[in-house]
């Protein structure tokens, strides 16, 4: 007689009130009944040999099975009833605190660009920031999920880290503004520092960071009049780029990265449909190429390519994403200037930041060195702020969207997407769409989605809809 494993302890546990009779672990009585075995009633091993220890007869075990399922059973349907009730109550602490993280976030963005703004008065931009640290103050820890949910919520934790970079580029921004104003405020009518600067004749005599340069050795000499004192890294340690940037001797002419840049990409990206005297469209084109050229393409198709790596869906929705990221960068870089190429940089060679389309991969996980793949981020977007540096802010959008509309002329941020997404709904209108992912149900929602955030129906939906091919000729 077969007794299954998860009745097999409750029998012992049955069998063993006290301490058995010579007879029950010799074989010859029940240890359940206490019947004696014979011809009609057969010895059945309960272990721990199939011919030492406690035997039972077939009723009774039977009997002892049957209880055994049925208490299995009840405690099966407790815990699912408990589960269903932790996630019940679970859910609305999880989305409470997502929308806590998200509307302190979208407030650190926010004061931000008010800190950038000219405009905003340099007081009430110290009040933002104060008002911003309180908020950030109260946002309550991480809570933890119940056992029966699961693991980690890595979305939360992908949301924290997005309100720290928030916070960083707030405080920076801020940090800045109150900083130059108060020189500015220090100034006489007539500012001396205007004849160090040499600034034409007609400067209002308020400076920002675009005007003042102090040097790399500066900072230490005003520590060391407060009694700090540190040790000068020499020259020879600047990063190479850097080291050549300084190197360049007074007088020596200008090097361009790319001298015809604004005579011939005009051309070329009219040709494809982008409106170069359309900053927008421009800024938006550019910010594909820069996610074309600096992540998808190089040592990410290795990384895609491999066992652990991630799914078609998972690239399709990091690289919106990214190109959001992208956009914003560039767009503030107009203003700040190409250091705000960092921001994108950090989270596009980010290791450890779960990919977005609520995919739980990260480039952590992938077996091998992703140095090469961190380089190759770093290193083409060094050279999209170079160009910007040595020719313009334009000149760098220019040379992005030509990227742009040779290895990614149908991305979602291109003028091409809609008809892409027009295409593939009629393609997704004709297929068997039983067993789809559920956010791929609603066909209006689809192409809504689509549309406007691809990324919105998850990694799941988007790997499917790459399966199927729908975009037959996008660039991903």
């Amino acid at each position: 007689m077969h007794i299954p494993a998860y009745a097999h302890d409750a029998i012992r546990a049955a069998a063993l009130p006290s301490m058995p009779t010579s007879r029950q672990v010799g074989g010859l009585d029940c240890c359940l009944c206490g019947k004696p075995f014979g011809k009609d009633l057969a010895a059945i091993p309960l272990g721990p040999t199939p011919t030492s220890g406690l035997f039972g007869c077939r009723p009774c075990l039977t009997r002892s099975v049957s209880r055994a399922r049925r208490a299995r059973d009840a405690a099966r349907t407790h815990d699912a009833e408990r589960a269903r009730a932790e996630f019940t109550a679970w859910t609305p602490v999880r989305e409470g605190h997502l929308a806590r993280l998200g509307s302190v976030q979208q407030a650190a963005e926010a004061v931000a660009g008010l800190a950038r703004d000219t405009d905003v008065e340099a007081l009430r931009v110290a009040w933002l920031l104060v008002s911003l640290e309180s908020a950030y103050a109260w946002v309550p820890d991480t809570p933890e999920p119940p056992a029966s949910v699961g693991e980690a919520d890595l979305e939360m934790k992908d949301e924290a880290f997005r309100l720290d970079l928030a916070m960083t580029e707030a405080r920076e921004a801020v940090a800045e503004r109150l900083a130059y104003h108060l020189l500015n405020e220090a100034q006489p009518e007539e500012p001396e520092m205007c004849e160090e600067f040499e600034c034409p004749d007609d400067c209002s005599g308020r400076h920002d960071s675009a005007h003042i340069d102090c040097g790399p050795d500066a900072v230490f000499e005003n520590l060391a009049g407060h009694g700090i004192t540190l040790e000068q890294p020499d020259p020879e340690s600047l990063a190479p780029r850097v080291r050549a940037l300084l190197g360049r001797a007074e007088g020596q002419e200008k090097h361009l990265p790319l001298p015809d840049i604004e005579k011939w990409a005009p051309v070329v990206l009219e040709h494809f449909g982008i409106d170069t005297d359309d900053t927008d469209v421009l800024v938006s084109a550019a910010a594909v190429g820069l996610v074309a050229d600096a992540w998808r393409h190089g040592p990410l198709d290795v990384i895609h390519a491999a066992d652990d790596g991630p799914s078609d869906g998972e690239v399709f929705a990091q690289s919106v994403d990214l190109y959001r990221r992208a956009r914003a960068a560039l767009a503030v870089a107009k203003a700040d200037g190409p250091e705000a190429l960092i921001a994108f940089v950090a989270v596009a060679s980010n290791l450890d930041l779960p990919w977005a389309g609520g995919s739980r991969f990260a480039l952590r996980t992938v077996v091998g060195s992703t140095a090469e793949f961190v380089q190759h981020v770093d290193d083409r977007v060094w050279f999209t702020a170079e160009v910007m540096r040595e020719q313009g802010w334009r000149a760098g959008l220019l040379h992005r969207a030509a990227s742009a509309v040779f290895k990614a002329p149908a991305h979602f941020g291109m003028p091409g997407w809609p008809g892409a997404v027009a295409m593939a709904m009629e393609r997704l209108a004709l297929l068997d769409r039983s067993g789809v992912p559920d956010a791929l149900a609603d066909l209006k929602a689809v192409e809504v989605a689509l549309l406007a955030s691809p990324d919105r129906l998850g990694a799941d939906a988007l790997d499917w809809i790459s399966h199927q091919a729908l975009f037959r000729g996008r660039a991903a």
